[in-house]
């Protein structure tokens, strides 16, 4: 596949506050995934970072005034703002600082970043970064919510953790892989159309366990239920990940309950399914699990070794649950659609996601996924080769067709 952002133009406005160091790190990403990227920063920013840093990262020329220094020998700038608005896919502003928010919100145009923003006529996405006193400062939120319901656009929100001042609290700048996500929601455009939503999503693999260093487990990584439970939060869902062993990335704001085997699994579900409006089951469970545990290590005194199995339960088909809506998951290796049918018929789901495990870059242990949607009234679509967050949307769009057709997510 390309890569992310290849053959994107992108606008990066850079406020001045301290987190602007780390639009160092998303300036290097953006272009490292294919983007051309051009940085605009207001003078504050440059008490920061100096714009020959952004200029060196983006191989392009940094604005910062928005007339040049001198006119002593002319001006050839033209209508810079006009031009560059009408050249950009997506405007990033990262860090936004309450300044800058509350200028944006309210028409100001007093700097060429403000100006620019004033002109733009593609999504602004804004990465909102200050101290937990002004981030939580009324004024602010009521602007945050002003650029989001009334302009439209794009907010990615502080997380909380240690701050410049010495303090904890909310208010540092989100971590720059779930900026990245939010960059690609937008070029999918897709928006915070899950506000009511309640999502408990699955993930992972399970390992039933032989003995204390031993187990039985399979090649998922977790990714695609990962990919889910950030799509699902960043377009706005209450979400819950319960997921086996994983080494992925999860944000820090999505509630997240750690599992090892199919049983953990299967109470945790119990546990938390009447809380959701939806269950997405993306884990690769364990069919199988020993039928026996040795508290020590199992050691190698024979040729061979007998390890008898017994059925783990089927999660899906033991839910006793009425009014929920279910997403399942298929890997097959033959007679893959018939599988899949008869698996969505039995489990009474809603729709069932099929993975082949034949075709090359799908499946376990890569960043892409081709799948066949099949639903209970018949329907069914097949996607190309996709990244599986691209996937994870696909998922979550027909997944609003049914979750309460009357009520706009």
């Amino acid at each position: 596949m390309k890569k992310r952002f290849a053959d994107k133009k992108i606008i990066l406005g850079v406020c001045g506050g301290i987190a602007a160091y780390k639009s160092c790190y998303l300036l290097r990403e953006l272009v490292s995934k294919g983007a051309e990227v051009r940085v605009v920063m207001t003078p504050s920013a440059c008490q920061f970072i100096q714009p020959l840093t952004f200029s060196t990262l983006s191989g392009n020329e940094v604005i910062v005034e928005i007339f040049p220094e001198s006119q002593k020998y002319g001006c050839s700038l033209k209508t810079w703002h006009i031009e560059l608005a009408n050249w950009a896919d997506l405007m990033i502003i990262a860090p936004a600082t309450i300044n800058s928010i509350a200028k944006i919100a309210n028409g100001f145009a007093d700097n060429a970043l403000t100006t620019l923003a004033s002109t733009a006529r593609v999504p602004i996405l804004f990465a909102p970064a200050a101290d937990s006193d002004m981030y939580l400062n009324p004024a602010n939120r009521e602007n945050i919510e002003k650029l989001e319901t009334k302009f439209k656009s794009f907010i990615v929100e502080g997380e909380s953790g240690y701050l410049a001042s010495g303090l904890e609290g909310i208010g540092r700048m989100a971590d720059i892989r779930k900026i990245l996500d939010a960059v690609e929601l937008c070029f999918l455009g897709k928006r915070k159309d899950l506000k009511n939503a309640r999502i408990l999503v699955t993930g992972g693999p399970t390992y039933e366990d032989i003995d204390p260093v031993r187990f039985i487990g399979n090649r998922s990584s977790g990714k695609m239920g990962c990919e889910i439970a950030k799509a699902a939060f960043l377009r706005g869902a209450k979400v819950c990940l319960i997921t086996g062993p994983t080494k992925e990335y999860i944000y820090p704001e999505i509630e997240t309950i750690n599992v090892r085997s199919a049983l953990q699994m299967k109470m945790a579900i119990e546990q938390e399914i009447l809380k959701y409006d939806l269950l997405i089951m993306s884990a690769a469970v364990a069919d199988f699990r020993p039928k026996y545990f040795s508290n020590f290590k199992i050691k190698k005194e024979t040729d061979s070794f007998n390890l008898e199995l017994e059925k783990n339960p089927d999660i899906l088909k033991e839910l006793n649950i009425k009014n929920k809506h279910i997403i399942g998951f298929a890997l097959e290796t033959d007679n893959e659609k018939d599988n899949a049918i008869k698996k969505l018929q039995e489990k009474k789901l809603d729709m069932i996601v099929l993975n082949s495990a034949k075709e090359p870059d799908s499946g376990f242990e890569v960043d892409t996924n081709k799948a066949s949607f099949f639903f209970k009234d018949g329907r069914s679509k097949t996607l190309p080769l996709l990244s599986k967050f691209e996937l994870a949307n696909y998922i979550l769009d027909e997944a609003i067709s049914f979750l309460n057709p009357k009520e706009k997510y």
